[in-house]
């Protein structure tokens, strides 16, 4: 007789639950990545199999209009600004380049952070379907109440008990279930079908942007197509002391990984462009002096809005953008920006505020929103180089042979909506994943809404007419500050019912 029969009877099923549950928690652990074969290495280029854009298809025809979107993070309220934004973009129906087309089938990349990953990933995923049950299966749903519930489960207690399973995980499989239908990156690629989606995370072992493409999965010697899109979902999305990290295996050295030609020339930058430097030396660290771990938090602790990819594709040499600047005659790139204006509540006690977590959340939201600042800034000093560079193409009179696309940077934000009590009432809302229905359905209605209005928007509507009637102007329609733009396109847009929040305005 062993000596757990040998206890009373209530005993004896205690010592049970609590041996299975230290043998459930021994063998639990999180997804883990898979090592590259040999067949699957990049070239030195950084060309290869797996999720790249350039896999997906689309030729020179369809760079025509380049049109990348970028999504903020900011929970739920970041979610149901960046689907008002998509409702508008598909009801905006365009002639050029291709006839009777709308501006959300020209998306080539999407770009997102924490809230904002999830309609990204399930646009990318299922397309036009995200505007049948988007709105019940995400927006609408509790989704930290779902989260707790599985947390306060008992029969996932052994899961969390492991040291290789934490609510990071139990989040990631959540939206698995709940949401991404346990769909893999093997779907995207099977697809080959843009718009390319970029979900970032943070890694917090180096601070640097970490994004869920082939490219920086090389890195790590990883194939990214068995990984679940839910996790690199739930890495955007994992805001510091509220989730645990997500954490990848570095597989580096690799045994004839090739020397990567982008990032050795980038160490070469130093005394000319710093910051093509120091993204080339974090980069290669993974490789040269490999950590066999990485940690990922929310990716808006490096970018909040999630431009930095989409300026890293235009920046860099084998960037999706850079590759394809022949042939993009416009690139419009539409930041969703729900960002909250942070109010200083800490200045008004003479006591010193606590570490956590007063000090601990402030660090990380201001933080975020400083990045923010500087990266529209940045994005519009690269919408200032193209111009300057047309401009210089056409003053030459095609001697340069200079091609540079017509830019239009277009960022929603709070800030645009005109009555100042509307607008703190929206800035008011929270950033977490459970919002009341009539918050959801306004936030939808402001994405919608902010879009059809953004002179922009508008005058980049009006250059697309103008060319599709075949009178293109020299110049575009933005370059007149005081040109007012009402293309039909724009007209015809109609955005959701607001409800009546906020009050009665």
């Amino acid at each position: 007789m062993s000596a757990v029969e040998c206890l009373p009877s209530w005993r004896s099923g205690i010592v049970r639950f609590a041996s299975l549950c230290l043998s459930i928690a021994a063998i639990s652990c999180a997804t883990a990545t898979t090592k590259l074969r040999t067949d699957q290495l990049p070239t030195a280029g950084g060309d290869g199999q797996g999720y790249r854009f350039e896999n997906l298809a689309g030729g020179k025809d369809e760079n025509k209009l380049f049109v990348c979107l970028a999504f903020s993070g900011g929970g739920t309220r970041a979610a149901a600004l960046a689907y008002g934004a998509m409702l508008a973009l598909r009801q905006t129906h365009i002639d050029w380049p291709h006839k009777g087309e709308n501006l959300l089938g020209e998306v080539d990349c999407i770009s997102s952070v924490s809230g904002g990953s999830f309609p990204a990933a399930y646009y990318a995923l299922y397309h036009d379907r995200i505007f049948q049950d988007f709105e019940s299966r995400f927006l609408y749903r509790n989704i930290e109440g779902g989260l707790l519930l599985k947390a306060l489960s008992p029969w996932n207690w052994p899961w969390l008990l492991s040291p290789y399973y934490s609510r990071i995980d139990l989040a990631a499989d959540m939206y698995d279930d709940a949401l991404f239908d346990h769909s893999s990156y093997n779907l995207l690629i099977s697809q080959k079908r843009r718009p390319f989606v970029i979900f970032n995370a943070t890694n917090i072992g180096s601070g640097n942007r970490f994004p869920f493409t082939q490219d920086q999965f090389d890195l790590i010697g990883s194939d990214l197509g068995p990984y679940p899109v839910a996790r690199a979902v739930a890495a955007s999305s994992a805001f510091p002391f509220l989730l645990s990290p997500i954490t990848l295996e570095n597989y580096q050295p690799l045994q004839g990984f090739p020397v990567l030609t982008e990032y050795q020339t980038g160490l070469q930058d130093y005394y000319i462009n710093r910051s093509r430097y120091y993204w080339s030396q974090a980069q290669l660290a993974y490789v040269d002096t490999p950590h066999p771990y990485v940690h990922l938090m929310d990716g808006g602790l490096a970018d909040n809005i999630g431009l930095r990819s989409i300026i890293n594709a235009y920046e860099q040499s084998n960037g999706f953008i850079s590759r394809n600047i022949p042939d993009i005659d416009r690139l419009v790139v539409i930041a969703v920006n729900a960002r909250t204006q942070s109010n200083d509540t800490i200045s008004n006690s003479r006591h010193t505020p606590h570490i956590i977590p007063t000090v601990a959340m402030a660090t990380a939201t201001i933080a975020m929103d400083n990045y923010s600042f500087d990266t529209v800034d940045f994005t519009n000093e690269l919408a200032d180089e193209l111009k300057q560079a047309e401009e210089v193409s056409a003053q030459s009179g095609g001697k340069l042979k200079l091609h540079a696309p017509v830019p239009y940077v277009i960022e929603l934000s709070f800030e645009a909506i005109p009555d100042p009590r509307v607008r703190q009432d929206f800035y008011g809302i929270g950033t977490n994943f459970d919002l009341p229905s009539d918050q959801v359905k306004a936030l939808i209605n402001m994405g919608c809404v902010l879009l059809k209005n953004d002179p922009e928007f508008r005058c980049m509507l009006a250059d697309i007419e103008n060319e599709a009637a075949g009178h293109p102007d020299s110049a575009s329609a933005c370059n007149d500050p005081t040109k007012v733009s009402n293309p039909m396109a724009a007209q015809k847009i109609v955005c959701p019912d607001p409800g009546r929040w906020p009050g009665n305005s």
